[in-house]
């Protein structure tokens, strides 16, 4: 077992009912050129099989640590695997993707060169379609947070990003009812300290595209949301809050593309009083408008019909 002082990344993937991906996953984070890494699975209460798997994995990678906890969801099994971590840097995979070749090399490199709080890379899916932001060096941290709550970012939140395991602390707090949208919620907090965060336009990790997803939008969940957020936008809440309002209107959005239409009168029809000029005009027509007459533009918007 490596000593803590010479660990200098941890990978942490939080693994729930993941069993036919794990051994993938696991090949490509010690694949990697780079020395004295380790990789914290976090098991998650799983029911398929996969703590087994991961245990019996540790034979062939023994700088693979196995924590098996009860299921509480993916954030805390983030936080779970930081806490463990011994490495100053951090990186999270998720255990249905896997690290491509270098990737974590240059992520480390990058961060080191840089000293940089982060640094976030580029991704490509599985049939090998890279998604590049086009940014290179360092970021605004005000804009990042802009482009989150606008829900316009096209840059990585989680995956595909080294972090200095400090600037994690205190971001991973989402509770377990926050199914969706959590690693925006992260990175935000995070984002709310200031770091120096820089771009690279390297392919580092390769997405899984197209696994089927279940979840689906509940109130309480976007009141949890909502408050956590808040919370967490309270030192930059001045410049910050009409960019709130925006994110809970696209929200609105999503729920009334969905057919959900007594959302407003259940939670967002406050809403409309707090609106200004700085709301774009087709979200705004969008909030004001009878759900069943906003359905037809929103979902036109969503299939790209025509720009936000």
């Amino acid at each position: 077992m490596k000593q803590e002082q010479d660990i200098k990344l941890s990978v942490v993937i939080p693994v729930y009912n993941k069993q036919e991906y794990l051994e993938v996953c696991m090949k490509s984070v010690f694949a990697q050129d780079l020395n004295c890494i380790e990789a914290i699975a976090v098991d998650d209460g799983s029911t398929d099989g996969s703590g087994v798997i991961l245990d019996h994995l540790t034979s062939s990678y023994p700088s693979l640590r196995v924590i098996h906890t009860t299921n509480g969801g993916v954030t805390a099994a983030r936080r779970i695997g930081v806490e463990a971590a011994r490495g100053r840097y951090v990186t999270f995979v998720d255990p249905d993707d896997k690290v491509v070749e270098h990737g974590l090399d240059k992520l480390y490199n990058a961060i080191v060169s840089t000293d940089a709080d982060e640094v976030i890379g580029t991704y490509r899916t599985q049939h090998g379609i890279t998604v590049s932001t086009g940014i290179t060096g360092e970021a605004d941290t005000t804009w990042m947070i802009r482009q989150l709550l606008a829900s316009k970012a096209r840059f990585c939140v989680l995956w595909a990003v080294i972090f200095k395991k400090e600037l994690l602390e205190g971001c991973l707090t989402a509770p377990s009812t926050i199914r969706s949208g959590e690693d925006i919620l992260m990175q935000i907090l995070c984002l709310v300290k200031r770091p120096k965060v820089v771009f690279i336009d390297d392919v580092v990790y390769e997405y899984t595209a197209g696994l089927p997803n279940n979840r689906r939008q509940n109130l309480d969940e976007q009141r949890a949301y909502d408050i956590h957020l808040r919370e967490g936008l309270a030192p930059v809440w001045n410049e910050m809050k009409d960019y709130y309002l925006l994110r809970q209107i696209k929200q609105y959005e999503n729920f009334i593309a969905a057919g959900d239409f007594h959302v407003l009168d259940d939670y967002f029809r406050p809403l409309r009083l707090q609106l200004s000029s700085r709301i774009p005009l087709a979200d705004r027509i969008a909030i004001l408008l009878p759900p069943c007459l906003a359905y037809i533009p929103i979902k036109l918007r969503k299939l790209g019909c025509f720009s936000s």
